[in-house]
């Protein structure tokens, strides 16, 4: 904002009346850029906490993310392939995943390709 105000260019919010061409309006920018300036270093001392905190609990390193797909919902999406003529999309639809972690575990092509094979 500084570099703004030494090229001579004012902001003017249109919804929330502040003008930073006035006194006013400067303090209330002023005033609401010190807010959001504290806001964000509250939440970035949080994330920290919970980092340390986490890693306290773990011995030290942060654990690596679970799975996003259970070994249900795996086998439930190789007998879908395997069965049925739902596209993948579906799929994973029903399952609660997206196509991508579907392809990722489930090799459907390969299974349906055994299926068409199979029935030959």
């Amino acid at each position: 904002m500084r570099l703004l105000g030494e090229r001579g260019v004012d902001l003017k919010v249109l919804d929330q009346d502040i003008d930073t061409s006035t006194p006013n309006g400067r303090l209330v920018f002023h005033i609401m850029a010190a807010l959001a300036e504290w806001e964000a270093e509250m939440i970035r001392e949080r994330t920290v906490e919970g980092l340390d905190a986490a890693r306290e609990r773990h011995g030290g390193t942060l654990p690596g993310r679970g799975p996003s797909i259970t070994a249900d919902q795996t086998e439930t999406a190789r007998t879908l392939a395997a069965n049925s003529d739902m596209s993948a999309e579906r799929i994973a639809s029903v399952i609660g995943v997206s196509r991508a972690t579907l392809y990722r575990h489930v090799p459907v092509a390969e299974i349906r390709t055994a299926r068409s094979a199979e029935a030959a």
